[in-house]
């Protein structure tokens, strides 16, 4: 074996034993959380086209408060292959996709130019901000409407985008959260309207911050995604009985795992950088 065959074999060996641990801490972890409740929805993750186990977390929300008109809005796409809604629109959902890089964007319309000709996806190019969300929303299909699924993931003007959203009704929300600031943290960013993620910690707000928020238009969390990238929220007119935990955030809360993200199969993430501006905007206990 000479030195470039012994360094792969090396590296093999040293990836199943990174993926062998990876599982049985992600087992662990999942064990721990059925202590909580075995009903709570991040016991169902799977990741089918999601960056981490999204989809099989929607798919047990939706499990449980049913599907109505199959349709989605999602606010900041990507290139369209890894987000949280391409595992609906492959089963005959429609929806909008809204992506302010150009690079993305175009890949958008050479590969799901398909969809796009159908008019089962309607794609709108755009940096998206607190003042233009509701007219950008206004020009497509869905104004006005009630849809089944909304997700932002903006990295970074969420919360503000989310606030000044009027211009249509979803019976679920996923939304991006700054896991950094733990409940009862009230934190985050000032809003700039030209925000741009600088791969740093420097983004979003706090889950408390989104609790507090969605709770001004009767949404209540229902759980995280075990990385701590993505809350779930209902509508309160939907909940009943069928999500446990109701109202107690430091249960549904997950910390920032991101070493988890892009899956147990594929390599490890490292933490955002840290930023070291200090303008955040954090608010006390009301």
């Amino acid at each position: 074996m000479d030195e470039h065959e012994f360094r792969q074999v090396s590296l093999d060996l040293a990836s199943g034993q990174l993926v062998a641990q990876l599982l049985l801490y992600w087992h662990q972890l999942l064990e721990s959380e059925a202590r909580k409740s075995p009903l709570l929805p991040v016991l169902a993750g799977h990741k089918g086209h999601s960056q981490n186990e999204e989809d099989g977390i929607v798919l047990e929300i939706f499990r449980r408060i049913g599907i109505l008109s199959r349709t989605f809005v999602e606010i900041g796409a990507g290139n369209g292959v890894e987000n949280n809604s391409l595992f609906w629109l492959k089963q005959g959902w429609r929806g909008v996709w809204i992506e302010g890089g150009a690079e993305n964007s175009d890949f958008i319309r050479r590969v799901f130019a398909q969809a796009i000709d159908r008019g089962v996806l309607h794609f709108r190019q755009a940096f998206v901000s607190a003042e233009n969300i509701d007219e950008l929303i206004g020009s497509t299909p869905f104004a006005g409407s009630e849809i089944d699924l909304l997700s932002i993931d903006i990295d970074g003007n969420d919360y503000y985008v989310f606030e000044r959203l009027t211009s249509l009704d979803s019976r679920v929300v996923v939304i991006e959260y700054n896991a950094k600031y733990p409940p009862p943290i009230r934190w985050r960013i000032p809003y700039s309207p030209d925000h741009a993620w600088d791969g740093s910690d420097w983004f979003g707000a706090s889950l408390q911050s989104l609790v507090d928020l969605f709770a001004s238009r009767k949404y209540s969390l229902v759980g995280c995604n075990v990385t701590g990238s993505n809350a779930f929220f209902v509508r309160n007119d939907l909940l009943g009985d069928k999500f446990p935990c109701l109202g107690e955030i430091e249960k549904l809360y997950q910390p920032a795992r991101y070493f988890m993200t892009s899956g147990l199969f594929h390599h490890l993430a490292g933490p955002p950088k840290t930023s070291i501006r200090i303008d955040g905007v954090s608010e006390p206990d009301p």
